[in-house]
């Protein structure tokens, strides 16, 4: 398997994909990901060279976004002033789940991370998914909060944030394939 940047042409793709996820999230009796991703948003990340796909044989098995932004009002200026990664969209196809797939996604992520001079590869996780919280931490996150208030909606509730990080490594054996471009140092980001 390979992991090279989108491209634009990727587009229905990736939103094809996600509402994929969101079923099989809906079966599993999940509300994640149940409202639709605005595909300009999705083209935005697309553009700015942060999304990645895991490609099969020509076939699209996975895909992350890996961004030096945070999403606001969830990492503290402390925490924002270490160098970081952060994981969003993490997505293993149907077809290729039950094979750690995400995992060796996450150590790729790491490993990039690393090279990029970041300490740490943070994500966010839909707060109500317990089995999805529980994943990261099998994978070696460390759950440090949970952010229920302001929501991007009215300052509402919080669907997506619960907290959690893990120290970067190197040269993880994740066997991928990376295409990708070597990663910019994180203060040039």
């Amino acid at each position: 398997m390979i992991i090279e940047l989108a491209a634009g042409d990727d587009l229905a793709a990736l939103l094809a994909f996600r509402e994929e996820a969101a079923a099989w999230l809906r079966e599993l009796g999940s509300d994640q990901w149940s409202r639709p991703y605005p595909a300009e948003r999705l083209l935005a990340t697309i553009e700015a060279g942060t999304v990645f796909m895991v490609r099969d044989r020509g076939v699209t098995a996975a895909t992350i976004t890996l961004t030096p932004e945070a999403e606001d009002g969830l990492w503290s200026s402390e925490e924002l002033a270490e160098p970081s990664l952060f994981v969003n969209k993490l997505t293993v196809a149907r077809t290729h789940a039950g094979r750690d797939l995400g995992g060796r996604l996450l150590d790729w992520a790491g490993d990039r991370a690393y090279r990029s001079g970041a300490s740490w590869l943070r994500l966010d996780a839909w707060t109500a998914n317990a089995g999805l919280q529980r994943y990261y931490l099998d994978h070696g996150f460390v759950h440090v909060r949970t952010v229920t208030e302001g929501g991007a909606v009215n300052g509402g509730p919080r669907v997506s944030g619960w907290l959690a990080q893990r120290g970067v490594r190197r040269g993880t054996a994740h066997g991928l394939l990376d295409m990708t471009p070597a990663p910019a140092p994180i203060a040039a980001l």
